[in-house]
């Protein structure tokens, strides 16, 4: 079973965005859509060094473009269309991006004022990310894993940056395809990224 993979970045704040939005409301329900999947949304920092932004979505081909959650006063179902469902499909992609960000969420620099303010190519290949169902407060690791997509681009022109005097900057890209058979839609898909050794940096979950 594989519970981890080695991966390339990460985090010490979360922020999640789910790209859902109640369009119908009445008395006894709200009705939320979910078309494009869930997005997620967070900005970080690598222990004494640069901070970043992470910004990525779970889909499943159209199934999130036409699932629909009806919250009632007796509870809550799921609706695929006119059918009522209670789990994901066989497969999820997971895909996101990271690139180099600052803002107030940013920790302070007084310990190592003079470390890198830029994401490396090192930095990134050091991390590792775990991927768990969460159920109430039970984690359970995610087996079987794959990452299908990878790409690392720069975000200035390589001549360009080195006219101006500036450090490589970087965007990665990446795309994993996550089993999900069987899965309860109420459980939440958590992303957990350590150092190499163990330390946790960071932690956010996609949930509907």
């Amino acid at each position: 079973m594989r519970t981890w993979l080695h991966f390339g970045f990460w985090l010490a704040a979360t922020v999640l965005v789910v790209c859902a939005a109640p369009y119908s409301r009445s008395r006894d329900k709200t009705v939320w859509n979910y078309e494009g999947g869930l997005g997620v949304l967070t900005n970080g920092s690598i222990p004494d060094g640069p901070c970043f932004r992470l910004a990525g979505r779970v889909t499943s081909g159209d199934f999130f473009d036409h699932l629909k959650r009806v919250d009632r006063e007796n509870g809550t179902i799921f609706r695929l269309g006119s059918e009522a469902v209670q789990n994901f499909p066989d497969e999820l992609r997971l895909g996101f991006v990271v690139h180099d960000h600052y803002d107030q969420t940013c920790p302070p620099r007084e310990v190592n004022p003079d470390a890198s303010r830029y994401l490396t190519r090192e930095m990134m290949s050091s991390l590792h990310l775990y991927l768990y169902w969460k159920r109430g407060v039970e984690l359970r690791p995610v087996a079987n894993v794959e990452r299908v997509f990878f790409a690392v681009r720069p975000l200035m022109p390589p001549a360009q940056a080195q006219a101006r005097g500036l450090p490589e900057k970087l965007e990665w890209s990446y795309e994993y395809s996550v089993p999900s058979a069987g899965v309860p839609l109420t459980d939440s898909l958590v992303l957990v990224l350590r150092t190499e050794d163990h330390h946790l940096v960071a932690r956010v979950a996609a949930r509907l």
